[in-house]
């Protein structure tokens, strides 16, 4: 039996799929969550079809999966991948849709939070845990026409840094001995999301060309590259408490 449980966010495609195969591969167990259907075929394997945007849908979804998985056994070693994340709006600031806004902010901070929050709470104090907020660049730098991503990503960064600073604490409920997040830049990567960027209309997204230099120039990394340092990591000894990097070149 594994001793070893992942869960894993956005597994239909790109970096959430790669990170999947490769952990089931090295005899962890796999929670898989997407708003596709499971692409993955293997024993270890476990797929929630759950739309992350929706708050309604997985408030209840995420605890009745997660809470009785972390609870079927002693688990050595935990790792949490956020990384399904929305792009949203690309445009001016002025003319975003709230409607909109609001699944953008629910699907990359609302639902990675409580994800982290979940696992804190349930994983024993004495197996190791590691989390990966899957980043951006525009989490610390500001980019025009992203607003609504860019905000999300810099809250979630944030929100990991102040659990790590209770991890750190020596408050007894709180404190952990071998725990760690990781506030995670993969680069750029050849997603479904650059070619979404891309594909947009100079007059909704004035600065698209950022993007289709990206693609032109080859520029592009593939999902395998960051998956494979994400795995990495989850798989470390101890660590800091919160740590943040890009992918290497």
């Amino acid at each position: 039996m594994a001793s070893k449980l992942a869960i894993v966010t956005g597994t239909s495609r790109g970096i959430g799929a790669a990170v999947a195969r490769m952990l089931v591969e090295r005899d962890w167990s796999v929670l898989g969550i997407a708003r596709g259907s499971a692409r993955i075929g293997h024993v270890a394997y476990q797929h929630l079809q759950c739309d992350l945007s929706d708050y309604f849908s997985f408030v209840t979804e995420l605890p009745s999966t997660i809470e009785p998985l972390l609870a079927s056994q002693s688990w050595q070693r935990v790792g949490l991948v956020n990384n399904a994340a929305l792009t949203g709006h690309l445009g001016r600031t002025s003319e975003f849709d709230l409607t909109e806004w609001g699944r953008v902010q629910t699907a990359n901070l609302t639902a990675p939070m409580l994800l982290t929050a979940m696992v804190d709470r349930l994983t024993e104090a004495s197996a190791a845990l590691r989390v990966v907020n899957v980043s951006s660049g525009v989490a610390v730098q500001a980019f025009p026409g992203m607003a609504a991503y860019s905000t999300s990503k810099a809250a979630l960064r944030m929100g990991g840094m102040i659990l790590a600073k209770e991890w750190e604490s020596d408050v007894p409920n709180a404190h952990r001995d071998d725990a760690a997040i990781l506030s995670y830049e993969p680069g750029i990567v050849d997603t479904r999301m650059q070619a979404d960027a891309r594909s947009r209309s100079q007059k909704d997204f004035p600065w698209v060309k950022m993007f289709t230099d990206f693609h032109e120039r080859g520029a592009l990394v593939p999902a395998e590259r960051p998956a494979a340092e994400i795995v990495e990591f989850l798989e470390s000894d101890k660590q800091p408490y919160f740590s943040e990097r890009r992918l290497r070149s």
